[in-house]
């Protein structure tokens, strides 16, 4: 990305101090407009982010405008709300300033900007290999991000309740905890609730800045200031009603989970196509023709091989969505695995008896059980069937007993 797109920086009335920040910072050129001007200056110029500032006097309708122009660039165009006293449209990132620490504003408008190239590479990419370019609005928050929430206090459950409503939530009452999920399966948003010291905090905190897995997470402090400065670009305070942090919480975990939808993306077109962005596991077809193969090898050199069907509610797509997920960050890479239409996923184990695909199963399934999604917590946990290849068998016969055994374990 040019380093010479502007920045522009809307304002109310006269200059914001953060603007003084970005002239100083002499990485863009900025660019000051009303929010009359706004909208025109979006759509003319070619800028590379958006910065409001939000004042208890804003109109509501002018950011939502405003934010609903900028939802329909392309590449994705960040637009960061500087000390929102509101709550924001689903794009519009929240930044809280703090005294003697700018140097946070532009980590946090590199990590956008960062979000931002890799769109521009991903639509590039697939414009190359004769694919749709991918537009952020493909994006739904509520079908395809997770958050950790982490705490123990009074506002644990009526904050899992409003972060529950509009994505997925995995609860953790200790750090020992959310330390094994953010292990075990894609996170792209950490809320700590209360009930915490200060010194528990710092060393979350430390140990998140010291990991480069998950320096960029956004991570939401709902009762705590800011001690020190951490290299945490996406690290944010949000306080107030649960229903208030969880609105304001929504436009991180949306720009993570768009981030985490083009690197899928990309590997995707590394592969010829034949992964699955949303999932990461192998398409219908690809899955077939694998699975035939790995059939006729075990039939021809010996061996053994098992598959395994997690079945999610129908009601819930995003339980199998998450679980797919969790499936193919854990999975060995020898095993392979698809999502069906159905609402369930079948992994094939490469090398693995009865027995032993029963317990890999088992503790993939383990890991699903703290999900929980919607208004009537429903949980990711599925039914599982295994099968394992008899040396009469076709990839169809087994993937038909599979599906029998699942449908007598129903019944």
């Amino acid at each position: 990305m040019s380093q010479h797109s502007p920045v522009i920086v809307v304002s109310t009335a006269g200059r914001p101090p953060f603007a003084t920040t970005l002239d100083q910072a002499k990485i863009f050129p900025v660019i000051d407009a009303n929010w009359n001007d706004a909208p025109r200056a979006v759509e003319t110029l070619q800028a590379a982010a958006v910065l409001v500032a939000t004042p208890d006097t804003i109109e509501r309708r002018h950011l939502d405008m405003l934010a609903r122009r900028i939802a329909a660039r392309q590449p994705y165009l960040p637009l960061i709300a500087v000390d929102p006293k509101i709550a924001l449209p689903e794009n519009a990132l929240p930044f809280s300033q703090t005294d003697g620490n700018p140097g946070r504003l532009l980590a946090r408008l590199r990590a956008a900007l960062r979000v931002r190239a890799l769109h521009a590479t991903a639509t590039r990419r697939q414009a190359e290999a004769g694919g749709t370019p991918i537009a952020p609005s493909e994006l739904d928050p509520t079908r395809d991000a997770t958050v950790l929430l982490i705490g123990r206090g009074a506002s644990y459950p009526a904050l899992s309740v409003s972060l529950g409503e509009r994505i997925g939530v995995v609860g953790a009452l200790s750090i020992e905890a959310a330390a094994a999920h953010l292990n075990a399966r894609d996170i792209d948003g950490i809320v700590l609730g209360e009930g915490f010291s200060a010194r528990v905090v710092d060393a979350l905190l430390t140990v998140l800045t010291e990991d480069p897995r998950f320096r960029n997470l956004p991570v939401v402090l709902t009762s705590h200031e800011l001690a020190r400065a951490y290299d945490l670009p996406n690290l944010e305070i949000i306080s107030g009603a649960p229903t208030y942090i969880a609105n304001n919480t929504l436009p991180l975990v949306r720009q993570h989970a768009l981030e985490a939808h083009l690197s899928r993306a990309l590997r995707a077109i590394d592969a010829g196509g034949l992964l699955d962005a949303r999932t990461g596991l192998l398409t219908p077809a690809a899955f077939s023709r694998d699975l035939a193969t790995a059939v006729y090898q075990t039939a021809e050199r010996g061996g053994v091989l098992s598959v395994a069907r997690f079945a999610f509610d129908s009601e819930h797509p995003r339980a199998q969505l998450d679980g797919a997920r969790i499936i193919s960050r854990l999975m060995r890479q020898m095993d392979f695995g698809v999502a069906h239409d159905d609402g369930s996923v079948v992994v094939a184990f490469a090398e693995t008896d009865l027995r032993a695909a029963h317990g890999i199963a088992r503790r993939l399934s383990s890991v699903m059980r703290h999900t929980s999604h919607g208004k009537r917590d429903a949980r990711a946990e599925p039914a599982v069937t295994v099968a394992t290849m008899r040396p009469e068998d076709s990839a169809k016969s087994l993937l038909a007993r599979l599906h029998d055994e699942g449908r007598r374990a129903a019944s």
